[in-house]
């Protein structure tokens, strides 16, 4: 069975009590033609209002829309807490198997653990070499949460103008260059030496093909790159703390600063 993530309907439907959760991951359910999900994750930490969908009609009217409707559909009345426990219950009737969140920093981790009753299995962040996140990894590491980063190479294709290039920087070009590989290899080796679990997302054949000869322990590639003690350390200096995904900046209306 496929490693599953399902990111659109925690996102418009987040903070719905289970009578609305459960009906929205069978409709997602239903359009994958699974039975069940592996993973199931609360995209944002914030909630949004209630938004009618078709049960009967598989996937999504318009893919792009914006559930939160620059800042006006998020609900300020509904607790993490109580939505948690809705997605314990998915874990329960065996719809889904693990459970986990996304765009969570330490401290609202903490928090769901005190009280959780399954503990989320995974946070998905943005991270790369110039949004590194060292005390999340660090926080997960201690707890038993896996980290998995997204956009790990900067999202070059969906950056602003004027924003940084990750991939044009001058020490991860050195540094790849000295190991025979892409700087786009160089940042998926880095994340998972650092003990990420990475999304890569390509439409390129030839780049998918680069980034599977990416492998931290070499189980499967022969003669895999291996960043040194040293490699590891330049790149550590790049961190600048620079998000390309600023969520107070698209909920203009109720601009919640989730990372700060």
């Amino acid at each position: 069975m496929p490693f599953c993530q399902i990111r659109r309907l925690t996102y418009a439907h987040y903070g719905i009590l289970l009578k609305i959760l459960q009906p929205a991951l069978r409709k997602t359910l239903n359009d994958l033609r699974l039975g069940y999900l592996d993973l199931f994750l609360i995209h944002w930490p914030v909630a949004f209002k209630y938004v009618e969908f078709d049960p009967s009609v598989r996937g999504w009217e318009n893919e792009d829309i914006d559930e939160s409707d620059e800042g006006n559909l998020i609900d300020p009345t509904v607790s993490l807490r109580d939505t948690w426990a809705a997605m314990e219950e998915l874990v329960d009737k065996g719809l889904v198997k693990h459970i986990g969140v996304a765009n969570f920093p330490a401290i609202l981790l903490h928090d769901l653990l005190s009280y959780s009753r399954i503990p989320p299995a995974v946070d998905q962040v943005e991270i790369h070499p110039y949004n590194q996140q060292s005390k999340l990894l660090a926080y997960c590491k201690s707890r038993n949460i896996a980290v998995q980063a997204y956009s790990p190479l900067g999202t070059p294709g969906y950056k602003e103008t004027g924003e940084p290039d990750v991939l044009s920087d001058p020490i991860l070009k050195e540094i790849a260059g000295a190991h025979g590989i892409s700087v786009a290899q160089l940042c998926l080796q880095w994340s998972l030496q650092r003990g990420c679990h990475v999304v890569a997302k390509s439409s390129n054949k030839k780049h998918m093909e680069e980034n599977l000869l990416m492998n931290h322990k070499n189980e499967f590639v022969t003669g895999a790159t291996q960043l040194s003690s040293d490699d590891m350390e330049r790149i550590a200096s790049l961190d600048r703390s620079y998000r390309f995904f600023r969520p107070e900046d698209w909920w203009k209306d109720m601009p919640v600063p989730v990372f700060h």
